[in-house]
């Protein structure tokens, strides 16, 4: 669905809410995904929202749930009755309980296990063997595996029954569930079905481990050049496959999750979290922003004197100030990009130093000349003019530097340079 389209969709539903009526809601939820279903939920008021999830069909309910983000879809549940949340975990299975379970209170978790099948118990159990920042926890636990046995023929009567989505490969494991191989599924249709699929393994399939960052796996399956790799435990076991979907899903969520933490926001906060909490969420961002400033205030206190005298420097100060911010945005932009693709390295960062240096001298005597020339018409002053235009040229080539060095060193430290960068480069 498109931005402008979707607000179209919201601006109807609320209007038909005003009215007291959601009989639009059945010709929505044809129309649209379940993302987009959950996007449309999650721009509604908290009232209208719960009013829109309990018209949507019962099959949708709790897909449509699992899509939202944690703020939420733990909204909702807050506020439906007790009856309610009974019937949706009637047939609730393990991948959407792995989505919902953040939200859910501990009674709530016990039950919806308790009215699982031992099958579904099991996958559960299996992906809580991982943190959910390691790919073995949401990886799909039901992929196309077939013994190293068993004969072509089979293989080919199994897959006219069974076909997953994102799925051109059949992964071969032994008889004890270890990992042998892959076999491309096109290759099955003209093959001798006397033969065993293990004769057809591709043996150099790449893989992943169930303890890989669950954001590294998903750029690895994106470079792959396959729809979905197997993902084994340490000792070589098949315990799923993570597929090309998801792995742009999770793409898409690291994104989102950067640009949110830029302004020290969680991606799962909502549009319309309580006041309380959006405001205590924000508080600990604002208090660093703060330290920085007095910081700032205390840099300039130091020149009292000298502002007092000239006070043509205090209306320019901002025009100093700014150019800076500017410049070391633009540096740290590009530099988290770097890191966040793993372009930056011990080898290639002095020629980085040497390249923005010079940018940074190079726009700095650009925009020194200007603002100079400026400043000494405004004011009457070439001197106050000079003095400005060397304050430009300093602060850009420092802001430039910082914008390197500061990212560098928060991904040494292990500190996520997207998250705080920005707010320590001010």
């Amino acid at each position: 669905m498109q931005t402008s389209e979707r607000q179209e969709v919201i601006d109807d539903l609320l209007s038909k809410v005003d009215q007291g009526s959601l009989d639009v809601v059945q010709d929505i939820e044809q129309a649209h995904s379940l993302d987009s279903l959950a996007l449309l939920l999650e721009a509604l008021p908290l009232t209208d929202r719960v009013g829109f999830w309990e018209q949507l069909s019962s099959s949708l309910q709790l897909p449509v749930l699992a899509e939202m983000r944690d703020d939420a879809s733990e909204a909702i549940i807050r506020a439906v009755d007790d009856d309610q949340l009974h019937a949706l975990f009637a047939d609730l299975d393990a991948d959407t309980l792995l989505e919902l379970q953040d939200v859910l209170t501990e009674p709530l978790l016990e039950e919806a296990l308790g009215r699982m099948d031992s099958e579904q118990k099991q996958r559960y159990a299996s992906a809580q063997q991982y943190a959910d920042n390691q790919v073995g926890h949401w990886c799909d636990h039901q992929p196309l595996v077939v013994p190293a046995k068993t004969k072509i023929n089979v293989v080919l009567r199994w897959l006219r029954r069974v076909m997953p989505k994102y799925c051109d490969h059949v992964f071969v494991v032994d008889s004890r569930g270890f990992w042998v191989g892959a076999v491309p599924i096109h290759q099955l249709f003209g093959a001798d079905g006397r033969l065993k699929i293990s004769e057809l393994v591709r043996d150099q399939f790449p893989s992943l481990n169930a303890r890989d960052d669950i954001y590294a796996s998903a750029d690895k399956v994106a470079n792959s050049e396959e729809i979905a790799l197997p993902v084994l435990d340490e000792g070589g076991l098949l315990i799923g496959r993570f597929d090309l979907g998801t792995a742009y899903e999770m793409q898409a969520e690291r994104a989102e999750a950067q640009i949110m933490a830029s302004a020290g926001l969680d991606e799962d906060e909502d549009l319309f979290s309580p006041v309380m909490k959006s405001a205590r969420n924000r508080a600990l961002w604002l208090g660093i922003n703060l330290m920085t400033a007095f910081l700032a205030s205390w840099f300039i206190g130091l020149f009292e004197a000298t502002l007092q005298q000239v006070v043509a420097l205090a209306v320019l100060m901002p025009v100093v100030a700014s150019m800076g911010g500017i410049a070391g945005s633009q540096t740290l932009t590009l530099i988290v990009r770097g890191l966040a693709l793993g372009q930056i390295s011990k080898s290639n960062l002095k020629p980085l130093l040497t390249k923005e240096f010079k940018v940074g001298l190079f726009n700095g005597i650009l925009w020194a000349v200007v603002i100079g020339v400026i400043a000494g018409y405004w004011f009457d002053s070439w001197g106050l003019g000079a003095v400005i235009g060397s304050a430009i040229v300093a602060n850009i080539i420092s802001a430039a530097l910082a914008g390197i060095f500061i990212p560098v060193l928060l991904n040494k430290l292990k500190i996520d340079p997207a998250l705080s960068g920005s707010v320590i480069l001010t």
